[in-house]
């Protein structure tokens, strides 16, 4: 008789834990994916210092092409050459990167990328050749490439679709800052401290051991967007071809003619400045991080807004103002002017952010939102490889200022693939 009643305690003890145990798991689950994630949570906050991180080289080799053309005895082509290999890279990796991302995770395909840029600096740090040097920027740039289908598939996935707008405005605030970090290094470290070049590289791979341990302090990861069914198993290999919609191959199209101006005029504008402004290094490194370290006030200014009245009709607004102030620095004279107009370019740039994001989120379904993001940075990558070559003849051909306006062209026709071609619903 007393053994019966331990039995009995046993197994209701047990059918008690189980039940525990049950709701536990469905409360975690429905935390995961039926609940939108904090604008305040610590998976977020990763995600935009992580996104600083991954684009904290991106400036440093443009900005230091005055000091490689003395010491290699480069070209202005040669220099466009050396621009062009590393966005060759991310091209060519683009595509399994996104795939990549949809199947391992993205927590896994951060810690790849940062693992590669820690490498790639540190090799830089070390280069003796101009061969050295283009394999370790190239390795720098192929962990933005993987680490974007990423990261933004995560971002996306945590909140809701009226709700993305201002959490990758954010995120995107890491990016731009990320950017401005890296020409503020080479005005800080080189045109004050004195340091050498080298020195540069390998003082910005420290904090990307930081962001490893960020990363890895990820408890949980989304599945799928918040309130969102799952996916069936057969939509989930559909590959590509699903995604190529009408509205999704214009919106590439408009990105790639967006990312072949903004490369044609990154890519000398420190050089421009150089040598026909006649500013020093420290001060034209200077004005280039100031173009996009506003991008830090804003990029979460232009995610809410682009909240309120729409993604794509605050994202044509956006562009339209940053070309306008392109256009109007290459008309004042002084050099001060200029460097006011070009600040109003980048800013309005970054206000543009949020809402390419969250449109190309839109555009793609959650089971292939890494493939999605990879395919957006697919003709900005190619672009990007083009771009600097083809600034490099014009400005051997037809001097700096040519290469300006040139980028305004493509800007425009850019533009109006966007407001024609390019239909989605926000609702």
């Amino acid at each position: 008789m007393q053994l019966s009643y331990l039995d009995d305690h046993v197994y209701y003890r047990e059918a008690h834990l189980l039940c525990i145990n049950g709701v536990q798991r469905w409360f975690a689950t429905a935390r995961d994916e039926g609940k939108a994630a904090s604008i305040f949570s610590y998976s977020l906050l990763v995600m935009s210092f992580t996104h600083t991180l991954t684009h904290i080289f991106g400036g440093v080799h443009t900005s230091i092409f005055s000091i490689l053309r003395a010491e290699f005895g480069l070209s202005l082509q040669q220099l466009g050459i050396i621009a062009a290999i590393p966005p060759l890279c991310q091209t060519l990796l683009t595509i399994p990167t996104g795939l990549l991302s949809d199947r391992y995770g993205a927590k896994r395909m951060i810690l790849l990328s940062f693992s590669l840029a820690t490498i790639g600096a540190v090799l830089a740090s070390m280069a003796s050749s101009p061969a050295m040097f283009i394999l370790a920027i190239s390795m720098v740039y192929v962990n933005t490439t993987i680490y974007h289908p990423a990261s933004y598939s995560f971002t996306t996935k945590m909140f809701r679709p009226q709700d993305r707008p201002k959490a990758l405005g954010l995120h995107g605030a890491g990016g731009t800052l990320g950017h401005a970090t890296g020409p503020l290094a080479v005005s800080v470290l080189i045109g004050v401290l004195a340091f050498q070049w080298r020195q540069v590289y390998l003082i910005l791979a420290v904090p990307m051991l930081v962001g490893i341990i960020m990363v890895l302090f990820i408890r949980e990861e989304p599945t799928g967007d918040v309130l969102e069914d799952a996916a069936p198993v057969g939509e989930a290999s559909n590959g590509i071809r699903s995604l190529l919609t009408r509205s999704l191959v214009m919106f590439l199209g408009f990105s790639a003619l967006r990312m072949v101006g903004a490369a044609m005029v990154n890519t000398f504008l420190v050089l421009y400045l150089v040598d026909v402004r006649n500013v020093s290094l420290a001060y034209a490194s200077f004005i280039l991080s100031s173009t996009m370290l506003t991008g830090f006030i804003s990029a979460p200014l232009g995610g809410y807004v682009a909240s309120r009245v729409g993604e794509k009709k605050w994202l044509v607004v956006a562009q339209a103002l940053s070309y306008v102030c392109l256009a109007l620095s290459l008309l004042v004279p002084n050099v001060t002017l200029f460097a006011v107009f070009l600040v109003g370019y980048g800013f309005c740039n970054t206000l543009s952010m949020a809402a390419r994001n969250s449109i190309m989120a839109r555009l793609s379904p959650s089971n292939q939102r890494g493939l999605g993001f990879a395919l957006l940075f697919l003709p900005q990558s190619m672009m990007s490889a083009i771009a600097p070559i083809l600034a490099g003849f014009i400005a051997d051909a037809f001097g700096f200022v040519t290469i300006f306006y040139s980028a305004l062209i493509v800007y425009v026709v850019g533009l109006a693939v966007l407001q024609f071609a390019v239909k989605i619903s926000e609702h």
